[in-house]
């Protein structure tokens, strides 16, 4: 078993880099992600800044999150991420500008698992699996892409 991984993807979204940075603010990704339910702790109407934390998932896959960077004009953010019963690490998501009109998403996961448990989850974090959950991405926000394109930063 694997207990640790390094993984990124790339996926070109149809919006200016700026403009897709929300899409990857835990507010925005309520818009596009299916089971993200993102609870807010601080600040508690869900505003991204450096030190926001909130929590996600039940069980086993409760997870609480923690923006340890987040950067509006270069438009990365870097989280914190721990659930508990099984693994713990990264996530960073930085848009960049591909053209005027679309962005390039370059998304990195940095995992390790905290149990027996934790390392069988691993898999999904990592090479072939990795690339197609977070293509997954990109054709949910592209079905939603006029939804949030209109919503407002948070």
């Amino acid at each position: 078993m694997t207990q640790h991984v390094r993984n990124h993807h790339t996926i070109r979204v149809a919006a200016p880099a700026h403009a897709a940075f929300k899409f990857f603010t835990p507010a925005g990704e309520e818009l596009w992600a299916q089971h993200w339910h993102p609870r807010y702790l601080y600040p508690a109407d869900g505003t991204t800044q450096r030190g926001q934390v909130f929590t996600t998932g039940e069980g086993d896959e409760f997870t609480i999150w923690q923006v340890a960077d987040f950067d509006l004009a270069a438009c990365r953010v870097r989280y914190v991420r721990t659930t508990p019963a099984l693994r713990t690490g990264f996530v960073e998501v930085q848009c960049v500008a591909h053209g005027s009109d679309a962005s390039d998403v370059l998304v990195s996961y940095e995992l390790t698992a905290l149990t027996p448990a934790g390392e069988a989850t691993l898999a999904a974090h990592d090479g072939a699996a990795f690339a197609t959950m977070i293509d997954g991405w990109a054709s949910a926000i592209a079905a939603h892409l006029p939804q949030l394109l209109a919503a407002p930063f948070r």
